[in-house]
């Protein structure tokens, strides 16, 4: 998964990924979760899948006004998250657990260096995972501390001794920011391999976020109630997030419940949106829908195993690509230009 001398087409990319994938995805035209419902451990969603289907039903189903009489014609997409200054307001998501999720058909630590390095390469910032097995953070540790803290370690909700633990480690590789993954409260995998997890209290989250120098996110919100709670006890940021829709079956789409959590918090703390991205217009509409910043998962994964680094950067970069043109063809200037007046009613 190093970086390739030559990159390949999107086309190509996708190809090699779908050949090297072996049917753990099967990199499917349209990626919206039913060709893969219920395919847990694995890229699709938990039980019937529609928490996973529900995600990209939803962000279809929001429509753009089109503006063209303007003279926008060189948006700017830089944004700056935790005191870092991004090309674009797209972060990879957390996506790890080759033993578990991609019958380790490469190796942790490949996975982790073509995340990060691809995403450092196209000017912004990768998410790295947590699990059962240690050397899933190890390996997003060692990735963060090769690209000069140019990433976020997520952990996973086990008990808090043990997340500040990791804490550390954190801040010892030069991370901007922490995260937890409170959506993977009631992950069975987790307690089978001997790490588990479940919910946290707000009296948790107040210790964790007060035990650690760094900026707290907390990703797996999906109401505003919740979105408060994380706000008063000390979170920097959110993400909105069904977990893909693999944590709980029958969750609405990120895009439905953005809108209510945003009202709630924006401007307080900072709303990431994690859920179905597949292009730079699925950016623009939960710019649009009051986030701050997106994730992007499995088309990274995809990336990576088509290409290693060099991939994921080429993902990356068409995103940023068809971003700019969306923002060109709704009439916005800048990424803190994009709001309401861009959804058509």
């Amino acid at each position: 998964m190093g970086q390739a001398d030559q990159v390949p087409e999107l086309s190509e990319i996708r190809r090699r990924a779908k050949e090297r994938m072996g049917g753990v995805c099967r990199v499917c035209r349209v990626c919206d979760g039913r060709a893969c419902a219920g395919e847990v451990p694995g890229m699709g969603g938990i039980g019937t899948g529609a928490g996973f289907i529900r995600n990209a039903e939803a962000l279809a189903e929001i429509k753009l006004n089109m503006r063209v009489l303007h003279d926008v014609a060189e948006p700017e997409l830089g944004v700056t998250l935790f005191g870092l200054p991004l090309e674009l307001p797209v972060l990879g998501a957390p996506v790890a657990g080759v033993k578990i999720n991609f019958r380790e058909l490469v190796s942790e630590a490949d996975l982790a260096a073509a995340m990060v390095g691809g995403c450092f390469d196209a000017g912004t910032l990768a998410m790295t995972g947590d699990g059962g097995h240690p050397e899933v953070f190890e390996s997003g540790i060692a990735a963060i501390r090769e690209a000069g803290g140019r990433g976020i370690p997520i952990i996973k909700p086990g008990p808090n001794a043990n997340i500040i633990r990791k804490f550390r480690a954190a801040e010892a590789a030069g991370a901007p920011a922490v995260g937890i993954d409170v959506d993977a409260a009631g992950l069975v995998n987790m307690r089978l391999l001997g790490a588990p997890v479940g919910p946290k209290s707000p009296r948790d989250i107040r210790e964790l976020a007060e035990s650690t120098s760094l900026p707290l996110i907390l990703k797996g919100i999906m109401t505003p109630d919740e979105a408060e709670i994380a706000a008063e006890c000390g979170a920097a940021a959110i993400v909105v997030s069904n977990h893909g829709g693999r944590a709980l079956d029958h969750t609405p789409g990120v895009a439905e419940v953005l809108p209510g959590i945003a009202r709630a918090v924006k401007g307080r703390i900072i709303v990431f949106a994690d859920g179905a991205v597949r292009t730079g217009v699925d950016v623009l509409k939960y710019l649009a829908l009051g986030a701050d910043a997106v994730l992007v998962g499995r088309p990274l994964a995809i990336g990576a195993f088509g290409a290693g680094r060099a991939g994921v950067a080429r993902v990356v970069e068409a995103i940023r690509d068809d971003l700019r043109v969306a923002m060109i063809m709704t009439g916005c200037p800048s990424i803190r230009t994009i709001g309401p007046q861009v959804l058509a009613s």
